[in-house]
């Protein structure tokens, strides 16, 4: 990682800069034993928690909490960064990650920095959309670049996402088929692909568990695992959620705390 004390000039962000000598710090002479020992894969445990801890100050909406934890996920910017730049073969440096962001930031937004700017939403949406998909064309699947390791229910809603974006590009055919899978197509962000909003708000749109759309004879249901067939209407909870354009992901969090709160309650008054 490059000293800061070898640029010269005047710097509007000194403590970055020195944040950046404190990092460097902890190799070398007198560094740190534990931290060179330290690899991308080592450090993933650290990295959710770090991310988790600033979801609930970001959530909590307390100043003082978001300002620690988001210099906790820029440590461990830098920390990779750093293990990146030692590297031989594949080496690059925090230069090269802000290089690349930055110029991707411009490429997928030419609404600000194109030659039509321009401050219409579904514009905006469909300009990203295209740039995107420019960048991606050699992907076979739009499920291609999807994080697996997301948590189930976050998955779930961006695959369900991703059921609208094929539903919205094939033929009306297929597309009607996969109408008629889904138990309901839409949330908010789906009418920017084209599709109408169904939210249905209501029990009917969950299906009976371990019963697939068009599928008859209690057979196929028994060799359904009850794994699966929760898995299933879990699945079609958010799908719901989704259509109604809620976060499921932090709807469970929400639901979570209060618990907690319950649990916390009842121990005092234990107590």
């Amino acid at each position: 990682m490059a000293d800061a004390s070898e640029r010269s000039g005047h710097c509007e962000h000194p403590e970055l800069l020195r944040l950046l000598e404190v990092v460097g710090a902890f190799r070398g002479d007198g560094g740190c034993a534990w931290y060179e020992e330290q690899t991308h894969a080592t450090l993933v445990k650290y990295l959710t928690e770090e991310t988790a801890e600033l979801v609930e100050a970001l959530e909590d909406d307390n100043p003082a909490d978001i300002k620690e934890e988001l210099g906790d996920v820029l440590f461990q910017v830098l920390f990779h960064s750093d293990i990146a730049s030692t590297r031989g073969s594949g080496a690059f440096t925090l230069e090269d990650v802000a290089r690349e962001q930055a110029d991707k930031l411009v490429r997928r937004n030419p609404h600000v920095f194109g030659p039509t700017p321009t401050r219409d939403i579904d514009e905006i949406i469909r300009l990203w959309q295209d740039a995107k998909a420019v960048e991606k064309r050699d992907r076979t699947s739009v499920l291609d670049g999807v994080p697996r390791d997301m948590s189930a229910l976050a998955l779930a809603q961006k695959l369900l996402g991703k059921e609208r974006q094929v539903a919205a590009t094939v033929s009306p055919a297929v597309a009607a088929d996969t109408a008629s899978v889904a138990t309901t197509l839409d949330s908010g962000w789906g009418n920017h692909l084209g599709m109408e909003n169904k939210p249905s708000g209501s029990e009917k749109a969950i299906p009976k568990p371990g019963v697939e759309v068009g599928t008859v004879g209690a057979d196929a249901v028994d060799a359904v695992s009850e794994e699966l067939e929760l898995g299933r209407t879990l699945l079609a909870l958010v799908r719901d959620a989704d259509a109604r354009g809620l976060d499921a992901e932090r709807a469970m969090r929400l639901a979570n705390r209060e618990l907690e709160q319950r649990i916390r309650a009842a121990e005092t008054r234990r107590g």
